[in-house]
């Protein structure tokens, strides 16, 4: 998740039926559709770019066109081609190239594909990494979440090996330890929030410290207000306000800065259904600068919008 600054108001509520943008027309690979879609980025004009993990593409919804999307990378069968993707997990635009980076993760390789017209195919920026999440600072350091090694490194764009900024010890459930990371998002102070999926929990790491705190769940699996299941998207507005999809509970949640026993259900926890209140895993989560709310709704192959 690119380092937005997004001011919601701490008594937000949002509309608790949403409405779909993209997909919502079954499982399939035609353009208007999404086959179990994962991370997501809303751009600053409600652009929406979805890592459409079984279709082996990147595909985009502009804002106000609900019936078809534009594939923009991939979508040439899966395949380590330069021209193809293998199941990507994530995706963002780096605005100062105009492109978008991706986590082609079955390919074990983080790839950056040209946003100008007529590109076919991208470049290789990381190898031989089982990335799942992808974050990038104001400063253009990539952050990328590797589930097999449980740890997070930042690279300088052109850099290779990178520097860990958290876990790396081992497969765990200490405070130096993740447990398959997958999501990721990283504030203006360079703080790196990953939801530590395995460990049913969201861990903050500031920078430079070697522990890392936990700012949500951590109370085993479960559905109280106190837990979460499998964690998946998240994000953090100005106020520190954490928001994530939980995704074995079929909700989002938010958790205020300073109360880490519980928090809230946001949208969702309806049961695991497709009705316009429900989701189904819930996966990338996002917001615009207006502060409405898009849900990649993973399992339903859509990707819902929640009005502030």
């Amino acid at each position: 998740m690119f380092c937005r600054l997004v001011n919601i108001p701490a008594n937000a509520t949002w509309a608790q039926n949403g409405v779909t943008i993209a997909g919502g027309h079954e499982i399939g690979g035609a353009t208007n559709q999404l086959h179990l879609p994962y991370g997501l980025f809303v751009d600053d004009d409600q652009t929406v770019v979805i890592a459409d993990y079984w279709n082996h593409r990147i595909i985009q919804w502009k804002n106000g066109d609900t019936t078809i999307g534009q594939v923009v990378a991939g979508g040439k069968y899966q395949g380590n081609g330069l021209h193809q993707l293998n199941h990507p997990t994530d995706v963002l635009i780096d605005k100062e190239t105009d492109s978008l980076i991706i986590c082609d993760r079955w390919n074990r390789r983080v790839v950056r594909w040209s946003r100008r017209s007529g590109t076919t195919e991208g470049e290789i920026l990381i190898n031989n990494i089982w990335c799942w999440g992808l974050a990038m600072d104001e400063q253009r350091y990539l952050y990328v979440s590797d589930s097999v090694k449980h740890e997070v490194r930042r690279y300088q764009l052109g850099e290779k090996n990178g520097t860990l900024v958290a876990g790396g010890n081992g497969q765990g459930d200490g405070l130096n330890q993740l447990n398959e990371p997958r999501y990721l998002f990283v504030d203006r102070d360079h703080s790196v929030y990953a939801s530590d999926s395995n460990n049913n929990r969201v861990m903050k790491c500031v920078e430079g410290a070697t522990e890392g705190i936990v700012i949500a769940g951590g109370q085993c699996k479960g559905n109280a207000l106190s837990q979460l299941s499998s964690p998946k998207g998240l994000f953090v507005d100005t106020l520190g306000t954490l928001y994530v999809a939980d995704s074995h509970n079929h909700r989002v949640m938010r958790w205020t800065q300073g109360d880490k026993k519980q928090g809230t259900v946001v949208v969702g926890g309806n049961d695991e259904e497709a009705e316009a209140h429900q989701f189904r895993y819930p996966e990338g989560l996002s917001f615009d600068r207006q502060g409405n709310l898009y849900v990649v709704d993973s399992y339903n192959s859509r990707v819902q919008r929640f009005s502030i």
